[in-house]
């Protein structure tokens, strides 16, 4: 659920997230890989005694964070960067820097404001791939106060129906490959006053944004935004009903963002950062745009399709990108590969967020690069019970996030037009981010896994993660999905869903199930192991990689 930004560091049940302060500037790994001491804190107590934000009562990321770069680059206050710098498999290139991808930005928010007549608290709809359009629209929709929606390009007509007709959108903006989609829905969306498609052609019926943006003035006064006005909607998807239209402000994301990009991901402004997150995820927001410009690093895409491997690792070796950041499923493909064959000369930090990432896929990558991999957990905690009681040390309960008698400027506003659903985030003086955990005498939290995906099976509870960390130590498994399963007897058991190894799909099946569970009982507590084992060639999965427990679930559960 994309309803917070701050990020902390913490423990899971095998791995501590947790940097540990050099006692040099900088050491060298056993394989010459220099890896670098944490840039802008030294321990954890530093990291809170330095974080104390200041939220103005009037707030805009264009005019605030970005263009006070530009100023300080012509006042000669820090040297000229690159803000972003954008390449594709043709090798076609764009590099600009701050002053650049203002007076572009200005252009684009004339576009909105002029051509379209768009106003403050309208609503764009932006489906876009990794193109240099997708950040400077996102930056013109600062400056003109319109609230940005943003889509990815796996969307179906159907899907992008119900985003129109529940965010009641007045533009939509995309490209050639979904604009017949559109066209097929837009009469059944009476809100839609303007379709621009950003392509080198024209299409009937719709603005073309390239033939705008060259003819629009760069002369553009950014609107006045207070800092809880509304800034960006995401469509978050639960386990049950529609996706549900989740509202951040303006300073949610343009100040809550500093604890992502100078603390996580450790930036500098002479820092380049990959973020690899496809445009229609939250992610891509928090670590494309916000976290590296308020640090004034340097935002490198890699227009790549689909994720390939072989690219990725090209393009870590001949790009100086200091820091990369990806999703544990995409680090997992990475460490199939032989990583010693590449050279990452500029590459010192390596970061992972979105689900946990297994300690065996952590290890091989330090084992082959040098270099760690440290997890982010996007929602500040505390640990409380069924009642909003605060728990004590080793017991299991809900994390969440103290929103009474204060609420945290940096969590999500709302639900939209849904203020039961946004009542029932609440309990107590708590807000629930619907992940369970436990909290240790050290006072470190301990990630136990999704409410719903915890497995109670005969008394025991059980986290998924934790099992398919075992299963994933064993050379057969490539990766797993572990879920609850129906049991006459035990209530539910745990099942586990498991891609193999090339090398493994000719195995007997049966023997192979049978030395993967004897396998699990002697990495972890016994009565952890998967009962049921079902072999798949691929798991379900959402567009930013994170695996799609719950329809496992469902199919499981559906059977009985």
């Amino acid at each position: 659920m994309a309803c917070a930004v701050v990020q902390f560091l913490l423990k899971t049940q095998s791995f501590r997230f947790l940097w540990t302060p050099l006692t040099a500037s900088f050491r060298f790994s056993k394989k010459g890989y220099r890896v670098l001491a944490p840039q802008n804190f030294l321990n954890y107590e530093s990291l809170k005694q330095q974080y104390k934000p200041e939220v103005p009562e009037y707030f805009n990321f264009a005019t605030d964070v970005l263009d006070k770069w530009t100023e300080m680059e012509k006042e000669g206050k820090r040297p000229t960067r690159l803000a972003l710098w954008w390449v594709n498999d043709k090798g076609n290139e764009v590099r600009w820097n701050f002053e650049e991808l203002g007076f572009r930005s200005r252009k684009v928010a004339n576009v909105l404001s002029e051509v379209c007549g768009l106003q403050k608290g309208d609503r764009v709809m932006l489906i876009l791939p990794r193109i240099p359009e997708w950040w400077l629209i996102n930056v013109a929709c600062m400056r003109t106060g319109t609230v940005l929606i943003p889509g990815t390009t796996q969307l179906t007509a159907k899907d992008i129906l119900h985003r129109v007709q529940t965010s009641k959108a007045k533009c939509i903006i995309t490209d050639h490959v979904l604009a017949p989609a559109i066209d097929c829905i837009v009469s059944k969306c009476q809100s839609l006053k303007f379709k621009l498609i950003v392509s080198e052609d024209h299409l009937e019926g719709w603005l073309n944004f390239k033939d705008l943006f060259t003819n629009a003035n760069a002369d553009h006064s950014c609107v006045t935004t207070r800092n809880q006005d509304p800034m960006t909607i995401f469509f978050t998807s639960g386990t049950t009903g529609s996706p549900k239209m989740t509202e951040h402000s303006h300073s949610s994301y343009g100040i809550g963002q500093t604890v992502n990009g100078r603390y996580w991901l450790d930036l500098t402004s002479s820092d380049v950062l990959w973020n690899t997150s496809d445009t229609g995820w939250a992610k891509s927001a928090w670590s494309s745009i916000f976290a590296p410009w308020i640090q004034g690093a340097c935002v490198f895409i890699h227009s790549m399709p689909r994720f390939d491997p072989t690219t990725v690792l090209d393009t870590l070796s001949n790009f100086p990108i200091t820091t990369f950041c990806s999703a544990p499923t995409a680090y997992r493909m990475l460490v199939q590969h032989n990583l010693t064959s590449y050279k990452f000369k500029s590459l010192q930090h390596c970061v992972s967020a979105g689900e946990p990432i297994n300690p065996e896929v952590m290890e091989q990558w330090k084992k082959q690069t040098g270099l760690d991999i440290y997890e982010g957990y996007g929602q500040t905690e505390t640990i409380i019970d069924e009642h909003g009681n605060v728990l004590p040390p080793g017991e299991e309960g809900d994390i969440a996030i103290k929103a009474r008698p204060t609420r945290p400027f940096c969590l999500f506003t709302r639900y939209i037009d849904d203020p039961e659903r946004t009542d029932s985030t609440l309990q107590g003086n708590f807000y629930i981010t619907g992940d369970r955990g436990i909290v240790d005498e050290d006072g470190y939290f301990w990630f136990v896994g999704r409410a719903d995906d915890v497995i109670n099976s005969a008394g025991y509870r059980i986290g998924p993660f934790e099992v398919e960390s075992a299963l994933i130590e064993h050379p057969a498994v490539v990766e797993s999905a572990v879920v609850s399963s129906p049991d006459p007897i035990r209530g539910e058991v745990v099942k586990a869903f498991v891609v193999l190894a090339s090398d493994y799909v000719s195995h007997d099946p049966e023997k192979l199930i049978k030395e993967i569970q004897d396998h699990v009982k002697k990495v972890t507590a016994p009565y952890k192991y998967p009962r049921k084992v079902e072999f798949v060639q691929q798991l379900p999965k959402t567009v930013s990689g994170k695996i799609r427990r719950n329809e496992l679930r469902k199919q499981e559960w559906g059977k009985a």
